[in-house]
């Protein structure tokens, strides 16, 4: 049985929150380290952000536009795919956004994205891989899953990740071959603090920028489920997905890897894990997403 959609909107705003206040943390945390690396390098952190943010202005407005290139997803009208138009008008309905544009691409691999930096300029698109895996309700939990990131504003999310990521970078090379060295160039330890400020800052912008994307990917499973009330139907796509994405390779950018409801890229040995490989990982293991959302189908 389905939930009542008021019910459905409600779970929206107070299950997930938990996820909410994890990426604003690490979105935090991440805009103190800038600050605290230009500062100890006697640098006003407006200017890595300044360039950075210039970067990124490009990206984020033509982020849709990339994606789609970058994954050989193609325009499709409704004649073509009428039971994904059907189930994506329905659930556009349901959360009051705007319909947006459906992409096929043509590859085996079951697999899923959208992509648009807000609702008015979204964009979904599915593999022909997973028309033919998922039944109509498991690819109906998909779909809500991809809706969510829409509406959850991750492509922003991400942006800014990705900004503050590019300003530690700058900041460390500005270190490395300039102002450090100029001002101190016969303190050893400033050399040794200026070359480990190039190798640890960007490791550690992409390290938070990775837990940022497993952070989203937990919202839009909650969201998603919560969207159509029914969390067992995007557990057992999920747990479809996993073994299809695992046996199937994909042709794809691995820039735009994260957008995918599952690692396009786990064919070719990017299989996560534990410990360090999980640090790395762009997506959190299906194993945990499957549990949460079995605890969600049972505490409602």
């Amino acid at each position: 049985m389905r939930y009542p959609i008021a019910q459905s909107r409600h779970l929206i705003t107070i299950i997930p929150t938990m996820n909410n206040l994890k990426t604003f943390g690490l979105l935090a945390f991440m805009s103190a380290l800038v600050v605290l690396v230009a500062q100890a390098f006697g640098y006003s952190p407006w200017i890595g952000l300044g360039i950075a943010g210039v970067l990124n202005f490009f990206v984020y407005f033509f982020s849709a536009k990339m994606a789609l290139a970058a994954s050989r997803a193609k325009p499709v009208e409704e004649h073509e795919m009428p039971q994904v138009y059907a189930i994506v008008r329905n659930l556009a309905t349901q959360t009051n956004m705007p319909m947006p544009k459906i992409y096929l691409i043509d590859s085996p691999q079951p697999n899923a994205f959208a992509t648009g930096r807000n609702p008015k300029n979204a964009a979904v698109a599915v593999t022909t891989g997973i028309m033919q895996l998922m039944s109509y309700e498991e690819l109906e939990g998909v779909l809500a899953h991809e809706l969510a990131h829409v509406r959850n504003r991750d492509i922003l999310i991400s942006s800014i990740a990705a900004m503050l990521a590019a300003a530690l970078s700058i900041f460390a090379r500005m270190a490395f071959w300039g102002g450090a060295g100029r001002r101190r160039s016969n303190d050893a330890l400033s050399g040794i603090v200026a070359i480990l400020s190039l190798i640890l800052a960007p490791i550690a912008a992409m390290v938070i920028r990775l837990a940022i994307s497993r952070a989203r990917e937990y919202q839009a499973d909650a969201s998603g489920a919560a969207i159509t009330g029914q969390p067992l139907n995007l557990a057992s796509a999920l747990r479809k997905l996993e073994i299809g994405t695992a046996q199937i390779p994909m042709n794809v950018n691995p820039a735009v890897s994260q957008l995918f409801i599952a690692d396009p890229l786990k064919a070719f040995g990017n299989r996560g894990g534990g410990g360090l490989g999980r640090m790395f990982s762009t997506h959190p293991p299906i194993d945990d997403r499957v549990r949460r959302l079995e605890e969600m189908q049972y505490k409602v």
